[in-house]
């Protein structure tokens, strides 16, 4: 049960980077209502992954939350806001998914 808490908080983080990118071009209301997004996110990310580490050691945690977050935001990136999906840019990201992988397996 805990693993999937972080893996939701791991989401959120995702969430808060969409809200943050689609803030970016905003003004005036649309662009609280994207701030708002991002801070109830933000939020939510953190009280999830303080749940998650109660069972999961925070070595282990942290570095996996930050990395659902770091794979859904070039993800979100390449697909929702049009950035180049270079064989670089996939060749670390994949390299960053075997990782969070490692450490899923070892701890």
């Amino acid at each position: 049960m805990h693993w999937i808490v972080l893996i939701i908080a791991g989401l959120c983080e995702t969430g808060f980077t969409f809200c943050l990118g689609k803030a970016k071009p905003a003004v005036g209301g649309e662009w609280w209502a994207w701030i708002g997004g991002f801070v109830f996110f933000y939020v939510l990310s953190a009280v999830l992954l303080a749940k998650a580490t109660q069972a999961i050691p925070i070595g282990i945690a942290y570095p996996v939350w930050t990395g659902i977050g770091a794979v859904g935001a070039v993800l979100l990136g390449i697909f929702v806001f049009h950035e180049p999906a270079t064989f670089l840019r996939l060749l670390f990201l994949s390299t960053l998914v075997l990782s969070i992988v490692g450490l899923k397996i070892v701890g």
